[in-house]
């Protein structure tokens, strides 16, 4: 009888293991783990990239959307679609969208000019990652502003190789 009892707890606490585990992987693909590090404080890598493109101008959060999933299932195809409701005027328009990916071999995946004809900053396309890690989608403005939103997207499956 206490053999058998003793199996029972081994078997729970194993059980209870095993859920701890999953919960813990599941939370770190989600991005709702706690040890998700600021996209504002950039690694070394793009911090430099940053200041080639923008030099010392602040890169402030607002006016632009990024809109991406939070898993993505395949990391070959990843929908992305940024917008902007800055102004599209002769006078003061966004002449630039970048996007950049944190960890992926070449970071600095894709940068659009554009110019007042467009009308409005509305950009949809796929892209590739490597891995789970930041995604980022800055405009610059024909006054020198710089605005970005920030994804943090879980990929499961490489697409980088």
């Amino acid at each position: 009888m206490k053999a058998r009892r003793n199996f029972f707890r081994s078997l729970a606490a194993a059980a209870a293991g095993l859920l701890v585990s999953r919960t813990e992987r599941l939370l770190a693909a989600t991005s709702l783990a706690t040890e998700v590090e600021d996209p504002q404080v950039p690694n070394q890598k793009i911090a430099q990239i940053l200041k080639e493109l923008f030099g010392n101008r602040p890169i402030r959060k607002g006016h632009v959307a990024l809109d991406m999933p939070l898993v993505a299932e395949d990391g070959r195809v990843v929908p992305v679609f940024i917008e902007s409701d800055l102004p599209m005027g002769p006078e003061q328009y966004v002449k630039g969208v970048h996007l950049i990916v944190d960890h992926n071999p070449d970071p600095h995946l894709a940068a659009f000019h554009l110019t007042p004809a467009l009308g409005a900053v509305s950009i949809s396309t796929r892209i590739k990652m490597k891995r789970t890690t930041w995604v980022r989608a800055i405009v610059e403005t024909s006054t020198g502003e710089v605005w970005a939103d920030y994804a943090r997207v879980a990929v499961t499956l490489n697409g980088c190789g």
